[in-house]
């Protein structure tokens, strides 16, 4: 049975893969536009992180009138209340809200970074918990640089983060659609 669905996933990339090579196209010089210019793409992105407060915050306000029972229908009402606030201030303040996000991505990779060098030490007699540790201690010493120099990393380090996540993924689709590419 698995070969069968490996082999109908390998059909269904196969047909799109002059769109994965297109899409990898888009991703490359997306990440290379945000590496090259850290402090407008970190803008873009925490306006986007505004925007989607704000709607967030405006669909939960909506449904919270659906709600049955005082308590949820209060919670739902501020929680909704106080992402649109979250949002309106993070359009109208961006650089308070690039110092926040880049604290709360640093206190992220510091958890992530925790975890995956616990799980390298469990999975150690197996292959590949090496790969793990590695990347455990890069995400550990990337959270301590941002957290480190926080808040004057804020102006770039989401803009060269978003940068290389989209350059790394534009490869990966690249590299997918050279695999896949039908044979003429």
């Amino acid at each position: 049975m698995r070969e069968r669905s490996e082999g109908l996933l390998y059909g269904r990339l196969r047909e799109v893969s002059g769109k994965l090579f297109w899409l990898g196209v888009l991703m490359v010089v997306l990440g290379i536009a945000a590496i090259v210019f850290p402090m407008f793409s970190t803008l873009v992105a925490t306006i986007l992180v505004g925007w989607v407060f704000v709607i967030s915050g405006v669909l939960t306000l909506y449904g919270s009138f659906s709600i049955h029972g005082t308590g949820p229908f209060f919670a739902a009402l501020l929680l909704g209340l106080l992402s649109i606030v979250a949002g309106v201030y993070m359009l109208f303040n961006p650089v308070a809200g690039e110092a926040a996000l880049t604290l709360v991505v640093g206190v992220l990779f510091m958890f992530q970074g925790a975890f995956e060098m616990i799980f390298a030490f469990e999975m150690r007699p197996l292959p590949g918990w090496v790969g793990m540790l590695l990347s455990g201690i890069a995400s550990a010493v990337l959270a301590l640089l941002i957290v480190g120099s926080w808040p004057r990393i804020s102006l770039i380090a989401l803009g060269i983060l978003l940068g290389v996540n989209f350059l790394s993924t534009g490869l990966a689709y690249l590299f997918l659609a050279h695999v896949l590419k039908p044979e003429a």
